[in-house]
C-alpha cells in the first residue's frame, strides 16, 4: 500500500476522477499526460498534496520510474473529433504506449490495467455485448485508428500475461459522461448540453434510432478500482458499463427537459461506421466484481449540466465535480 500508483492520461476527463478517488483513499498517486487532450485544471486541485506527481509524458515514448506498485493505462483520445485528428499518432498511443507501459510493469512488476473501450466490439451484430463476442470493425474506416488500435492493446496484454506472467486487468469501456467533459471533443452528451443551454438546435445523426448505455463518471471509476483490486488470475476483459439503454432522440429529449432549453431537434447524415446499437452485458462484472452502475441518467446529467452550466459563464468549476 506504500507504493505509488501511475495514472497515464491522469489528467483527462476519466484519468482526473480516477485520481481524485485514489488520492481519497490515501494512495501516493502519479499522473502522466502528454496534454493532448488531458488538461491542467482538471487537477489543479491536488498541485499542493505531497501524494500528487503530475508528469508531462507522451507514453508513446518509454518512461521510467519506480516504486509503482499498479499502473492505470488509460492515456488516449477517446473522442471521434480527437482519435480522427492524428490517426497514425491515436494508433500509437494505443500499441506503442501499450508496450511501454506493459514493459514497465514487466521491469518492476507491477499490475497494470487497460482501459479498452466497447469500440473493439464495432458496430456490432450481437445486442447486448458480451466479452465473448469479437465484434464486427471495419479495420481501414475513419475510426479504425482508435478501434483496432485499442484491438491490438488487448492482444499486447494477454500476450505479455502468457509469456510473460505480467498480472494485467482489461476493462472494456462504454460510453461515460460527468464534469471535466471537453467541451469541444464531439461527443452526444456534451454537444447536446452545450447546444442546449446555448439555444442552439440540437444536431441529431441520421434517424436518432441508434442506441447507446451512457454511465457516469463516478460508477465507472468504482468499476475500474474494483477491477484493478480484484483477485490475481481474473484478467478479465470485462465490460464497464450502464446497460440501461436509450436512443439518441431520447438523449436529446432528457437534455432538453433538464435544461429547460427552447432549442430544436435537426437531423444530420449519420457518420461513417456509426454503431447503431451499444449496451454492455455486465453479467460478469456484477459476479467478479459486485458491481454495477448506481447513477441514473437524469441525475448524472443534471450534474454534467451544472458543471457546464458554470464552464459557460465563465467561472471555474469545481474540480471535485
Amino acid at each position: 500500500m506504500s507504493k505509488s500508483i501511475l495514472v497515464t492520461g491522469g489528467a483527462g476527463f476519466l484519468g482526473s476522477h480516477l485520481c481524485d478517488r485514489l488520492l481519497a483513499e490515501g494512495r501516493e498517486v502519479v499522473c502522466v499526460d502528454n496534454f493532448f487532450t488531458g488538461r491542467k485544471q482538471n487537477v489543479r486541485h491536488h498541485l499542493n498534496d505531497i501524494r500528487f506527481e503530475l508528469i508531462r509524458h507522451d507514453i508513446t515514448v518509454p518512461l521510467y520510474l519506480e516504486g509503482v506498485a499498479q499502473i492505470y493505462n488509460l492515456a488516449s483520445p477517446a473522442s471521434p473529433i480527437h482519435y480522427q485528428h492524428n490517426p497514425v499518432h491515436t494508433t500509437k498511443s494505443s500499441v506503442l504506449g501499450a508496450i511501454n507501459m506493459l514493459g514497465l510493469a514487466k521491469r518492476i512488476g507491477a499490475r497494470i490495467l487497460q482501459a479498452s473501450t466497447s469500440e473493439v466490439y464495432g458496430d456490432p451484430e450481437v445486442h447486448p455485448q458480451s466479452e465473448s463476442y469479437r465484434g464486427s470493425v471495419n479495420p481501414i474506416g475513419l475510426r479504425a485508428c482508435y478501434d483496432e488500435g485499442k484491438r491490438c492493446a488487448e492482444t499486447l496484454f494477454f500476450d505479455y500475461w502468457r509469456e510473460d506472467r505480467v498480472d494485467i486487468k482489461v476493462a472494456r469501456i462504454f460510453n461515460t459522461y460527468g464534469p471535466r467533459m471537453q467541451p469541444d471533443d464531439g461527443r452526444v452528451v456534451g454537444n447536446f448540453i452545450l447546444q442546449a443551454l446555448r439555444g442552439q438546435d440540437l444536431t441529431l445523426y441520421g434517424e436518432g434510432t441508434q442506441t447507446r448505455s451512457f454511465c457516469y463518471v463516478d460508477d465507472l471509476v468504482d468499476g475500474l478500482v474494483r477491477l484493478m483490486n480484484s483477485p490475481e488470475g481474473f484478467t478479465g476483459p470485462v465490460n464497464l458499463g450502464n446497460p440501461v439503454e436509450f436512443t439518441i432522440r431520447e438523449l436529446a429529449e432528457a437534455v432538453l427537459e433538464i435544461t429547460g432549453s427552447k432549442s430544436k431537434i435537426v437531423r444530420r447524415p449519420l457518420p461513417p461506421d456509426d454503431p447503431r446499437q451499444r449496451r454492455p452485458d455486465i453479467a460478469l462484472a456484477r459476479r467478479e466484481l459486485d458491481w454495477r452502475p448506481r447513477v441514473e441518467l437524469a441525475e448524472g446529467l443534471r450534474k454534467t449540466v451544472a458543471y457546464f452550466e458554470e464552464l459557460l459563464s465563465g467561472g471555474k468549476p469545481e474540480a471535485g465535480g
